[in-house]
């Protein structure tokens, strides 16, 4: 665990550490308690103004909660746009704060192979779930859990996390859900013509405005 002093010299200190190593134009920012702190906009970012609160559901969020690294994932809380951003937990004079790596647009993330299996926790018991099994994931309370042969399990990876690490045809559909397409049975729309989506097992899961064109996209309706 990395530990700096809070003040403005000692974040650019840090700074002047991270550049050895971080890609060109990225840009830097920490996090603590319910604000961003520190902000170093790279060239690249120069135009765009970093939000002073923590959206809930960001890379920042997650790792003051969790205290873990996350991955390189999207994130659109920042900036209001999407930008691939990647996380780690650090102190601040004894504080808990996150330090934030905001990469240029070109960058582009390695491929690397699906997850073919989700290790899901049920009280202290851990079980390796390969993927095709999984009907749903679901964010609720601040956990994730996915669901498996009527059983639910939980997962450490968030839903940004797995949205770039599943196999294609999972889907993101809602802030609160991910779902397996072959376990759609249909489709259909509520009186107010928002898209509801009903599982083989009987489940229904709404469709946001936000995720319904990569919906269509996908299932080509």
């Amino acid at each position: 665990m990395l530990c700096v002093d809070i003040s403005n010299e000692g974040l650019e200190q840090l700074k002047i550490i991270l550049e050895d190593w971080i890609p060109k134009n990225a840009s830097i920012a920490v996090a603590s308690e319910d604000s961003y702190i520190y902000y170093s906009p790279s060239i690249e970012h120069l135009h765009l103004t970093i939000e002073d609160k923590i959206h809930p559901e960001s890379v920042a969020s997650h790792v003051l909660q969790t205290r873990m690294k996350t991955g390189i994932v999207l994130d659109s809380t920042i900036f209001g746009k999407p930008y691939f951003v990647i996380g780690y937990p650090i102190y601040l004079s004894q504080k808990n704060a996150a330090l934030i790596i905001i990469f240029p647009s070109s960058y582009t993330p390695e491929k690397k192979e699906p997850y073919k299996f989700l290790t899901g926790k049920q009280e202290d018991l851990w079980t390796p779930v390969p993927v095709e099994e999984i009907s749903h994931i679901e964010s609720l309370q601040k956990r994730t859990w996915f669901y498996a042969n009527d059983e639910q399990f939980k997962t450490n990876y968030t839903l940004k996390e797995l949205q770039t690490k599943l196999p294609e045809f999972f889907v993101r559909v809602h802030r609160s859900y991910i779902l397996n397409i072959y376990f759609i049975k249909n489709i259909t729309k509520d009186i107010t013509t928002n898209f509801i989506i009903q599982l083989k097992n009987g489940t229904e899961l709404p469709v946001s405005q936000s995720y319904i064109n990569d919906l269509r996209r996908l299932l080509e309706f």
